[in-house]
């Protein structure tokens, strides 16, 4: 009688730690940002705006590499076990960042975080379409981008207040160890799926059903992956670059920069929550679900461009508003964005794969976005053509939501072959 119970809250609990592990990735990630703003912290490595823009962009650049890898890992070998490695890696190399004195061994430890925190994706996404039913999709995907993005809004200010009542030193050695404690549930909860013997050579041959050339050729995989770069080179920037500019542009001190990035992105998380449940409502009623998610996004991506009216709001309540409101405008996009290009329209076997070839774009737009931003903010002294160019990504991701993510150009699978 009570199995069923036990079975549904055991698994809404696993879904809990994988929200609680991208939380605690997207912290040890955008915990750079404050640092970034410190004197401090730039006055030891001497970083000017480029070194600033290179060194946040270190950690998206392996990010970026890994993926595809880290998909092909998770689709043949599970979940638990690449995870729990991965974790533990990249919080000693947060921690290690603490510990260096020069500029590249510090883009060491952040290319090595990048590296290890690539198997979040793949690996979330894989647990979540073989365990969470379509009519809950919205919903649980929901949730899991509200941990991104609480992850960014706790990370932020937490490392500026580290800062400023210790030093940034103390403040990557904390974040780093503390994550830790994370491993302790995950490896007593989750079930080993580690495929042995005759299951091995049977997870092999499923996840081989679908090509690498079959991806690569669907349409829907290379529109996902513009959605992807378009909707993260915003959050991105805004987890590398917004605690500066509100404290260059506006005049803010670090702690309140670091208060106003945390509202933000509290904002988009509930949006992406009750955006993912409101579309699952609707599809539950009998809208088509491709064509609801798609609507979600697209008006997310338009809502998001009002960014740019916070560049020429005259009052430093208007800047705020709009930066607030236009991240906040993004949160429709975030959980029915990720159920269409990496659940809805993708055949299970091939789920880690196409989440790295996706994800690829994702890291890749983290390090352009810290990295042109950089060279923007460089060459015209000002934050007015980094929000511009933001404008731009934003509008090519909602017209290639529209074009491009339609069901009959998802990846094909080949018939398994009986032996």
């Amino acid at each position: 009688m009570n199995r069923p119970i036990t079975t549904a809250v055991r698994t809404w609990t696993i879904m809990g730690l994988l929200c609680l592990g991208v939380l605690i990735a997207y912290a040890d990630r955008s915990s750079l940002s404050s640092a970034l703003a410190s004197e401090s912290f730039t006055g030891h490595f001497e970083l000017d705006a480029d070194h600033r823009g290179w060194l946040g962009s270190a950690f998206f650049w392996s990010y970026a590499l890994l993926q595809m890898p880290m998909g092909w890992v998770v689709d043949r070998y599970g979940v638990k076990w690449p995870y729990a490695l991965c974790f533990g890696l990249w919080c000693l190399a947060t921690a290690a960042s603490g510990l260096v004195s020069s500029f590249f061994a510090l883009f060491l430890m952040r290319f090595m975080v990048g590296a290890t925190e690539a198997v979040v994706m793949p690996a979330s996404y894989r647990w979540l379409r073989h365990h969470i039913a379509e009519r809950h999709m919205g919903l649980a995907i929901g949730f899991f981008a509200m941990g991104n993005k609480i992850g960014t809004a706790i990370g932020a200010p937490l490392a500026a207040w580290l800062i400023v009542a210790y030093d940034w030193r103390t403040m990557f050695l904390a974040t780093g160890i503390c994550g830790l404690i994370w491993l302790l549930p995950w490896l007593g909860l989750v079930d080993s799926d580690l495929p042995q013997g005759e299951e091995r050579k049977e997870a092999h041959k499923k996840a081989s059903a679908i090509s690498f050339g079959a991806i690569m050729a669907s349409p829907v995989v290379w529109g996902g992956m513009i959605v992807n770069f378009c909707y993260s080179y915003f959050t991105f920037y805004c987890m590398t670059w917004m605690p500066s500019y509100l404290v260059e542009t506006r005049g803010l001190s670090l702690e309140t920069s670091g208060f106003y990035t945390f509202f933000s992105f509290i904002g988009i998380a509930i949006v992406a929550v009750l955006a993912g449940w409101s579309a699952d409502r609707l599809i539950a009623r009998g809208y088509d679900p491709v064509k609801t998610r798609k609507a979600f996004v697209v008006a997310g991506f338009l809502g998001a461009s009002t960014v740019l009216m916070g560049v020429y709001a005259q009052s430093l309540e208007g800047a705020l508003f709009w930066n607030m409101a236009s991240l906040s405008f993004l949160g429709l996009a975030s959980a029915n964005n990720l159920a269409l290009t990496k659940v809805t329209l993708i055949p299970p076997p091939a789920i880690g794969m196409v989440v790295g070839v996706q994800h690829v774009a994702a890291g890749l737009s983290g390090g352009t976005a810290a990295s042109l931003s950089g060279w923007l903010l460089h060459v015209s002294g000002g934050y007015e053509w980094p929000m511009r160019v933001i404008v731009l990504f934003l509008v090519l991701g909602a017209t290639a939501c529209i074009i491009l993510l339609r069901p009959q150009w998802a990846p094909k699978m080949r018939p398994l072959m009986q032996e």
